[in-house]
């Protein structure tokens, strides 16, 4: 638990320094995008393979230890749909502090909709087997009178 704190406070500052710092040189080149996939296809599209990996990919990383720490840090938060809209919800609150504070930054609804499709991947390749590994599931009490009663 103190590791997957550590991590989640560490993992707290990357996201800080890379959405919440000013980006005065893009400031004229940035626009707000709610439809979701405009700006997937623009990368895709309209850009470098590299820009559009560099993008792409790495809003799908930033989301990536969300899927891993949340269901070690908050066991009712387990599970692929929990998970998911945890990230979702945190990364919208991101987007908008970012499109409303941070100078040369907006809000783009495809970078939510990737951060939460890393932690989704996260969550599926690690965070579902060291949740469980960090909190055993409970056995309910309906579930131990019924074992006790084949017992005996």
């Amino acid at each position: 638990m103190v590791t997957a704190f550590a991590g989640t406070v560490l993992f707290g500052v990357v996201l800080a320094r890379l959405t919440l710092e000013p980006s005065a040189a893009s400031a004229a080149l940035v626009h707000a995008n709610v439809r979701p996939g405009s700006s997937i296809s623009a990368y895709l599209h309209g850009t470098s393979t590299v820009e559009a990996v560099r993008q792409l990919g790495g809003n799908l990383l930033l989301g990536l230890p969300f899927g891993v720490l949340l269901p070690v840090l908050l066991p009712p938060a387990r599970g692929l749909l929990r998970v998911g809209a945890v990230t979702a919800c945190l990364m919208t609150l991101v987007e908008l502090v970012q499109g409303a504070l941070v100078t040369g930054r907006v809000f783009d609804i495809d970078d939510v909709l990737l951060n939460t499709a890393g932690a989704l991947l996260g969550y599926l390749l690690i965070g579902r087997r060291l949740g469980r590994a960090v909190h055993p599931r409970r056995r309910h009490w309906w579930n131990r009178r019924t074992a006790e009663a084949g017992d005996a």
